[in-house]
């Protein structure tokens, strides 16, 4: 009796026991959830770089963020005894809500910049400063702060300050590569501004309708600058894609508002800050309408389809400024110039490092400036905004702006107009993955002519090399070593200032001495 009593005390001992155990497993699933809360997102590009180079900006003043054309009125020029070394850092963070409430149809993003030299300034306000000693800097800029609105599949619905981009794509969307390398690839808008956008993505076609205020001023009164925009693009078959484009900018600021002291807009400071031509009406009040019309195309846009890539476009910009006189309204200037561009990419190896690529861009120039008020020269979004529009990814380093920048962007070629003068040039590029998908390298070169002639130069403006590697410590981590020599031509033998500022800096008679730069990058895009 006694043996049978221990028996039946086992049995439901081990049986509670084990009961117990696996309802302990089963609470124990149930408390950790099967996967993270996706409501809300937190995204970040960091990089840090050292910078030694010949180039500075003389301007005491100019001790943070640093923008527009080299030997420009931001007084950026080189030396033959002066070495730069500096550090910079900038952190980019993303906040992304999409509540489930809205069935993820509905998305808010807030996106704010935060850079610094090291060692610049502390225990202040403003912007690109804030690495001295004990920092306490109130820097935080603001990048984007939009709404995206899902109606139904393929639409999309974007409100608020936002990525302004001359391609058709969603930018919150789309690779930044395939934004660089497609459409007008930033070259004429490429900025932040308020508005709305509708996007419409189908199987084989898409399209973007967008609205921009550029400048409000007085709220009662129509002295606006507004951006208009309608691009649509259409797969012909698996490789080729083509586009019909406009955009539309109307100006009745007569100048007012703009970037601090600079102004903007056709007369304003920011055109020769920027590198852009400048319509020079005096104090005269002016009004504008400017249109863009043009056509984009790639074959084999992601590169995945065989090893040749061809992408590029055509834009035609025309218009007409209206001057105030003491006679009245004015006829001020006609406009009338275009850019093409074609990029050829084939890919030789296994990955997409293993390329060689040809980019080569002209843009139409003005030789007289305003004497027959017709300006046959390029017009880009850098008149109004600093900048408004870039070519970072042509693989040129000083000739052509890039994109491992933080507070100094200052190529020689600030904007498409190459301050009225257009160009002709291009790049050839080389890139090797020598481990795959963990180090590369590439060498480059570069080359531009001036289409018009500056008074007391020619129309060669130089020749780059450049070299760099990267070493990928992790996904979307990497460590780079880029280095670029810039020898100028006889372009900057003038010190012309027909179009604005003097194209060699204001220095009479003398060829300023040639550019170089070697900087290394820490980059980590966090998710």
């Amino acid at each position: 009796m006694k043996r049978l009593f221990i028996y039946v005390f086992l049995f439901f001992g081990l049986a509670g026991f084990t009961g117990f155990a696996q309802q302990s497993a089963r609470v124990f699933d149930t408390e950790v959830p099967g996967e993270p809360n996706k409501q809300f997102q937190f995204l970040a590009f960091y990089i840090n770089q050292g910078v030694t180079s010949n180039f500075f900006p003389t301007n005491e003043f100019l001790r943070g963020q640093v923008i527009g054309r080299m030997f420009g009125r931001n007084t950026t020029s080189t030396s033959d005894t002066a070495t730069t070394a500096y550090i910079e850092q900038r952190l980019i963070p993303f906040f992304i809500y999409q509540p489930h409430l809205f069935n993820g149809k509905a998305v808010m993003r807030a996106v704010f910049e935060i850079d610094w030299t090291w060692g610049d300034v502390s225990y202040g306000a403003g912007g690109n400063q804030g690495g001295a000693v004990s920092g306490h800097q109130v820097n935080i800029q603001t990048q984007n702060v939009e709404i995206e609105y899902m109606p139904a599949t393929g639409w999309m619905i974007n409100l608020g300050l936002q990525r302004m981009y001359d391609n058709p794509y969603n930018p919150y969307r789309t690779v930044a590569d395939k934004m660089l390398q497609n459409g007008y690839r930033m070259t004429y808008f490429g900025t932040h501004a308020v508005g709305l956008t509708l996007y419409r993505n189908a199987d084989y076609h898409r399209w973007k309708a967008g609205y921009f205020k550029f400048y409000e001023n007085d709220i009662f009164m129509s002295d606006d600058v507004n951006m208009y925009e309608f691009q649509y693009e259409r797969n012909i078959n698996k490789l080729w894609r083509a586009a019909v484009t406009s955009h539309y900018v109307r100006d009745r600021a007569r100048g007012k508002g703009g970037i601090s002291i600079l102004g903007q807009g056709l007369n304003s400071n920011l055109a020769e800050y920027n590198g852009v031509f400048r319509f020079r009406f005096g104090s005269n009040p002016y009004e504008a309408d400017v249109v863009w019309l043009g056509t984009h195309f790639s074959r084999n846009a992601d590169m995945m389809l065989d090893r040749f890539a061809l992408n590029g476009f055509f834009n035609y910009n025309l218009g007409v400024v209206n001057v105030l006189r003491e006679a009245g309204w004015r006829q001020g200037a006609d406009i009338a110039g275009f850019a093409a561009n074609l990029r050829l990419t084939y890919r030789y190896g296994q990955t997409l490092q293993d390329n060689v690529n040809i980019d080569m861009m002209y843009t139409s120039g003005d030789d007289n400036g305003l004497e027959d008020r017709r300006y046959s020269g390029v017009m880009t979004g850098n008149s109004w905004a600093a900048p408004g529009g870039f070519w970072i990814n042509s693989g040129a380093y000083i000739l052509f702006p890039h994109s491992n920048v933080v507070n100094r962007f200052t190529p020689v070629v600030g904007d498409l107009s190459n301050m009225g003068y257009g160009f002709t040039g291009g790049t050839v590029n080389y890139s090797k993955g020598i481990i795959p998908h963990r180090l590369h390298a590439k060498v480059g070169t570069a080359a531009a002519f001036s289409n018009a002639t500056p008074v007391g130069g020619g129309n060669f403006m130089g020749v780059e090399a450049n070299a760099g590697i990267v070493y990928n410590l992790g996904p979307f981590m990497s460590l780079e070593l880029h280095a670029a020599h810039l020898w100028l031509g006889d372009f900057f033998d003038s010190a012309d200032d027909r179009y604005g500022y003097p194209v060699n800096g204001g220095v009479q008679g003398q060829r300023p001495v040639n550019p170089w730069t070697t900087f290394i990058v820490y980059k980590w895009l966090m998710f």
